[in-house]
């Protein structure tokens, strides 16, 4: 298992942000992204579910990946999402990732059909064969469609590069059950923002997460406090923060975190459709959240 410790703590989901035409925009992507960085996130993933990955032609996707790599510059590991619903394509992303420079690539099983565990396996033996940076097995039953089990997991990190495994279903029991099984050697993440608290007490080596958009203080405050062990503040400082990771999990993350950008001051572009903004209850919803947190 090579270079599976590249990533741990908070790692950042920009946006993908359009203008009016509903065209990718590019610079505002990487002043947004910038935003990442400087407040501190440990790594950066774009292309994941908050840059609305499925909504992309291949060129945005590429543009996107290249754009971050130009920003990002080495400070921090990139994480890029090369998901798609063809094993073909996603190896073309993940080629295109790696050449890009990105240092890891992140997978999620897309289907329109129920696939069976082994075509799971194919689809991301296959795909990791075609490269030699690390692979990010990502299960989200609830975007992807397909639910891996634990044992389907364990199966997975037999592939080589496939070193890290992020969990989203929500499902606390896993997250202990992937610990005891796997031992401490395998790098898992919490992709379930609402859970953040317990994955890490579970032994999750990172938080992937939009949050950082929006309240990355208090995102990493609960990092720390979860480093050095101390529990009443990690607990504290979560449930200060617990009601937006519902809200924005709850409405859907690139509509959330635009709107929370614009709420903030800060221009976060336009959605594409068929997604559209935030209603104005919602949006006041929001403000109120936010402005409760300081």
């Amino acid at each position: 298992m090579n270079n599976n410790n590249t990533f741990s703590g908070i790692i950042a989901y920009p946006i993908t942000p359009f203008d009016k035409q509903e065209r990718v925009d590019i610079p505002l992507f990487k002043k947004l992204l910038e935003r990442l960085i400087q407040s501190g996130s440990h790594g950066i993933a774009p292309l994941g579910s908050t840059g609305v990955l499925p909504y992309l032609s291949d060129e945005e996707k590429e543009s996107v990946l290249e754009a971050a790599i130009q920003q990002v510059k080495g400070r921090v590991p990139v994480l890029a999402g090369v998901s798609n619903l063809t094993t073909e394509r996603t190896i073309y992303h993940a080629k295109f990732a790696e050449k890009a420079g990105a240092d890891a690539v992140m997978i999620i099983p897309m289907s329109y059909w129920k696939l069976t565990d082994d075509e799971v396996f194919r689809h991301y033996e296959k795909t990791a064969a075609s490269i030699s940076i690390p692979v990010m097995a990502y299960n989200n039953p609830a975007t992807g469609g397909i639910d891996m089990s634990p044992a389907l997991l364990k199966r997975l990190l037999k592939i080589p590069n496939v070193t890290m495994i992020k969990e989203s279903t929500g499902d606390v029991q896993r997250m202990h059950y992937l610990r005891r099984e796997l031992g401490e050697e395998v790098a898992f993440y919490n992709g379930s923002n609402p859970l953040a608290l317990a994955a890490f007490a579970a032994g999750a080596r990172g938080w992937c997460t939009a949050a950082p958009n929006l309240i990355p203080d208090l995102n990493h405050q609960l990092y720390e406090a979860v480093c050095s062990n101390n529990l009443p503040k990690a607990s504290a400082v979560f449930y200060q923060q617990f009601e937006l990771l519902r809200f924005i999990v709850a409405k859907g993350l690139p509509k959330a975190i635009q709107a929370g950008l614009k709420i903030q001051g800060i221009d976060s572009g336009y959605l594409r459709s068929p997604l559209q903004e935030l209603t104005p209850q919602e949006y006041a919803e929001l403000e109120n959240i936010l402005s409760s947190q300081g």
